[in-house]
């Protein structure tokens, strides 16, 4: 059974189930730090859990710990230590401390759970290590790159991929996209620059953690013309669940060719206003989400071969939210009291009660005279499918007898005369006690001019100088009495002598109010202004605001600068520590007038609309006119007047019909209004609407082509601009006719972004002159011709070969060519080709050429041909060369460097050049100055030679044997002196070795 004690302290008496306690000092447990939701990974180096809790108290608290609603024993699982109100688990075991975990903290006073903090151990597996298979696309086709990330806990996950070698990320654009939900990679289209070695490289934040796959080949082929393809939509966003204030990221993208275009829209509405497109159009973001968000979204993606789109629903929830809350309170003995608790959230949360961390039986807490067993700590709880919030307070009940020493009379109390004046009696007491109030000796009653209020306060109407003196609160109940005493002293009231008055201005002009008043000589004045009821800051709004720097009985206003938000009503309030007066007046500021509201496009026809807005703020002086503008999608940020019907919108006005648009365009509209006074600012826009659809009437320009291979006419045009298409299944009609012939052949392009068109006809003669023009159509109907042009069909090939070929072999590698050109003047040049594959084109100018690169000491056929635009004509005779024998591949053997007077004199072996080589001619010897590519160039058929003792520096001698088959392998020698005489000049030249070098003195040292 419990027992109680009840103590009498400071005249204030506490009963508690088994304590008696300072109400002063001691109070229950209340949270400063509670366990967080952890996720431990499996990898962790640091191998423990630590889960906080921590909670101010006094007493201080002592702790306990739950898993899974069951009580943590330490003793039985030492993995478990509590190191103050923290649970410590060391080495932890996923099987054995996976769970829910809650803290207790308990006093004196009572007891408060924490709430549910959940421990998980978080792992990111490796990638398989089978090889990927590669993925062959054509270029122009998109391709999807699978990530098929491993096992892993948490879901959260960000991708990236590898391009070839790490740390080289793919830059993403619009062409390219990863998907931050499947991790899979998108390309639009492919080009040949997508070629390559690609790696998906998985990261956990959560575990810090990155692991990459193995190698996806993707290969693109060449395909030629590239072919176009409709937009296709392979990235999707679900539908979404979002809380309250979250951000969301819906994810949208498309394969095609071009690239396709992503447009989002939300089909109840208007997109929120918290929203950001990026990726290029892949992200939409919605920040900050609210409930009016919730509604079904729509990704387009367009281009010029088709359009998808995709549609799905955000729903909005909420996670439980305190509406209504509880507090700690005192309460008197056998009071009533109710603890009411109310939640919001989506769904609606579940409240319930714990008294002391155990379940509370009763549903909603209302207490018919509390006793002592109503003390302790209460905690109210809301929870939803989203989560659970907790609200604490401490209920204790007291009782006591009246004492005013904390709270007494207050010993002087002002009263303006002929005011009112309000005196308390507020003494501590449990239960409530009676009071009761006296006049010197003179004990008050209710009467036409006095008052006593139930919470014991004495209201004094009229007061005058007779009322002054002493006043006492006499306060009572069962447990004793008491009272406490203060003294009335009247003033004179405080009276308004000069009041501000009203005033009209234009924005940007300065305008005064003037306030003044007369009050009690022995008390201080202040003035407040206030506008439209808000206290002017004129700390904050000191650009605008300011008071009369005079001071004393004036509080006079001036603003500065007048703006058109400073229209309003304006009071001066003059009060004293007594009692205040206030006098009111209006500012009227007049300037350009305010943004229409309520755009909106009806009557939508294929060049026209009819608009209507609701009048804005006129701001004090009427509006004389509107001013409609447009903008669309095509000009993008870029508003511009519009035409309207009538030209000139008249101030009275609330609709216009807009015209000269452009059919099949997406538009949007907004108006701005004028007055004497200036332009406003604009509407907000219009929603979106597009046009009707109407026959195009703007042609193709630039018709031209001609050339081609032979039996072709080549058509070509500029494309018409997207704006013109003015419909659906956009294309163009081509027609042309020999000059001399009245029938008109007529084709259809169906691409609208086509620039020519290639007719093939075996009938066709070469060089044939034709008339061709070109219209546009849609599917509502076909456009104007454009002006005719004339054009040549293509050539024929050269009819005859080159005659008269001949070759000779200049050494192991080169060659040169020639022939006799052929009389035709289509001819646009030549190609040399030798029979294996290398080939040599030049110009119609040239009869020869050199062949370069060939084999050593082997035969080789050439053939020449004449070509034009359409083509090759047939090769001429086969001419056969055999190119020499390969210079010799060993370099000669340096055997000495000596010393003769100003010239050193180098000498080498003979080289003896192979069977497959070429016979010796000599020798070239290459004299230059080291870090030199130039110098001197001698021949000889000697094995030795004299040069000049270089002046300084060092010099380098390049010996190498000389043959039919070119020049053979090269060997060095470096020679280093001191100057003493007139330089040589450094130019390059050959000399004969037969004659002697100039004469020049050098001091020299051999190396």
């Amino acid at each position: 059974s419990l027992t109680y004690v009840c103590v009498t302290m400071m005249s204030c008496t506490v009963c508690l189930n088994r304590y008696v306690l300072n109400d002063a000092t001691g109070y229950g447990p209340v949270f400063e730090d509670q366990p967080v939701d952890t996720i431990y990974p499996e990898e962790s180096p640091e191998a423990k859990i630590t889960m906080s809790c921590r909670a101010r108290a006094n007493p201080p608290a002592t702790y306990t710990w739950r898993l899974n609603s069951r009580n943590i024993d330490q003793d039985e699982d030492n993995h478990y230590t509590l190191v103050g109100g923290n649970l410590v688990i060391s080495n932890p075991i996923k099987n054995k401390h996976v769970g829910k975990y809650t803290c207790k903290a308990t006093n004196d006073y009572g007891t408060v759970v924490s709430r549910e903090a959940a421990v998980q151990f978080g792992y990111l597996d490796f990638f398989s290590s089978e090889e990927r298979e590669a993925v062959y696309v054509k270029e122009g086709q998109g391709a999807v790159l699978l990530c098929a990330p491993p096992p892993h806990y948490p879901d959260e996950l960000s991708f990236r991929w590898i391009l070839n070698e790490f740390p080289v990320f793919i830059p993403l654009d619009k062409r390219r996209f990863i998907s931050q939900t499947t991790g899979n990679l998108f390309i639009s289209k492919v080009d040949s620059s997508d070629s390559g070695n690609y790696s998906c490289f998985v990261s956990s934040a959560s575990i810090a953690k990155s692991v990459f796959s193995k190698f996806i080949p993707l290969v693109p082929l060449a395909e030629r013309p590239i072919r176009k393809y409709p937009a296709d939509i392979k990235v999707k966003f679900p539908d979404t669940f979002a809380l309250v204030g979250q951000n969301i990221t819906l994810e949208c993208f498309a394969l095609g060719n071009p690239i396709p275009q992503i447009r989002w829209r939300k089909m109840d509405g208007e997109l929120p206003a918290n929203h950001e497109v990026s990726m290029a159009g892949a992200h939409l973001q919605l920040y900050h989400v609210q409930y009016e968000d919730e509604g079904t979204y729509e990704c387009e993606a367009l281009n010029s071969k088709g359009k998808d789109w995709h549609r799905a629903r955000v729903s909005v929830e909420a996670f439980p939210e305190w509406t209504e809350s509880i507090s700690s309170t005192e309460r008197d003995i056998s009071s009533d009291y109710t603890m009411s608790c109310e939640a919001s959230g989506k769904p609606k949360p579940h409240v319930h009660w714990l008294k002391n961390g155990y379940p509370y039986d009763k549903h909603d807490l209302k207490f018919r005279g509390l006793t002592f067993e109503d003390s302790g700590m209460y905690q109210c709880r809301a929870e939803n499918r989203h989560g659970v919030i907790y609200a604490d307070a401490e209920l204790r009940v007291i009782a006591c007898a009246p004492t005013f020493e904390h709270n007494p009379v207050k010993r002087r109390i002002l009263g303006a005369k002929n005011g009112r004046v309000v005196l308390e009696c507020r003494p501590k007491a449990a239960p409530k006690a009676s009071l009761s109030w006296s006049k010197g000796s003179e004990l008050l009653f209710n009467s036409s001019r006095m008052l006593i209020w139930e919470d014991g306060s004495l209201e004094i109407l009229n007061v005058t100088r007779a009322d002054e003196g002493r006043y006492t609160c006499f306060a009572e109940n069962d447990r004793g009495k008491a009272n406490s005493t203060g003294f009335l002293s009247i003033t004179e009231a405080t009276k308004i002598t000069l009041a501000p008055s009203n005033a009209d201005v234009t924005a940007g002009e300065s305008a005064s109010m003037q306030c003044a008043a007369s009050h009690d000589s022995t008390l201080d004045i202040t003035f407040v202004w206030t506008m439209d009821g808000r206290s002017i800051d004129f700390d904050r709004d000191g650009a605008h605001y300011e008071r009369n720097p005079n001071g004393g009985s004036s509080g006079e206003l001036i603003i500065k600068n007048t703006q058109l938000n400073h229209s309003g009503r304006y009071t001066c309030t003059a009060q004293t520590p007594v009692d205040n007066v206030s006098a009111s007046a209006d500012l009227v500021v007049r300037g350009p007038p305010g943004p229409p509201g309520g755009v909106r496009v009806e009557e939508i026809r294929n060049k026209s609309v009819r608009l209507i807005w609701s009048s804005g703020a006129d701001n004090h002086s009427p509006i004389s006119k509107y001013t409609v503008q447009c903008r669309d999608w095509f000009s993008q940020e870029d508003w511009r007047d519009a035409t309207t019907s009538p030209p000139d919108v008249e101030g009275n006005a609330e609709t216009a019909t807009v015209v000269d648009l452009f059919p099949w365009t997406e538009y949007e509209f907004r108006v701005i209004a004028t007055n004497t006074l200036g332009t406003g600012d604009p509407s907000s826009p219009s929603p979106k609407v597009t046009t009707l659809e109407a026959v195009p009437v703007v042609a193709p320009s630039d018709i031209g082509g001609g050339g081609g291979t032979s039996k072709e006419l080549t058509i070509t045009w500029t494309p018409v601009q997207p704006q013109y298409y003015y419909g659906r299944n956009f294309g163009y009609i081509i027609a042309f006719k020999p000059h001399d012939v009245y029938e008109w052949m007529k084709v259809t392009v169906a691409d609208p972004e086509a620039k020519h068109y290639v007719h093939k006809d075996s009938s066709i003669p070469a060089s044939t002159e034709f008339q061709v023009k070109v219209k546009a159509f849609n599917i509502k109907g076909e456009g104007p011709y454009s002006l005719t042009a004339v054009i040549y069909s293509a050539q024929d090939v050269p009819s005859e070969a080159p005659a008269s070929v001949e070759a000779r072999a200049l050494s192991a590698t080169e060659a040169i060519v020639w022939w006799l050109p052929v009389i035709q003047h289509t001819v646009e040049g030549y190609q040399d080709r030798e029979a294996s594959s290398q080939r040599v084109v030049v110009s119609s100018r040239e009869n020869q050429t050199r062949l370069e690169n060939m084999r050593p000491n082997s035969p080789y056929l050439i053939e020449v041909r004449a070509y034009n635009a359409a083509g090759y004509g047939p090769p001429s005779h086969h001419f056969q060369i055999y190119t020499k024998k390969a210079p010799p591949s060993r370099p000669p053997k340096i055997i000495s460097k000596k010393l003769k007077g100003t010239s050193v004199n180098i000498a080498w072996e003979h080289v003896e050049p192979l069977a497959n080589e070429s016979t010796i001619d000599g020798y070239k010897v290459l004299y230059r100055k080291a870090g030199l590519s130039t110098g001197l160039l001698y021949t000889t058929r000697k094995r030795s030679i004299d040069l000049p003792m270089p002046r300084d520096g060092d010099c380098v001698v390049e010996v190498r044997a000389h043959s039919e088959g070119g020049d053979g392998a090269v060997a060095q020698v470096r020679i280093s002196g001191k100057h003493q005489s007139k330089p040589l000049h450094p130019s390059y030249m050959t000399v004969d070795s037969t004659k002697d070098p100039p004469p020049i003195l050098y001091d020299c040292r051999l190396h």
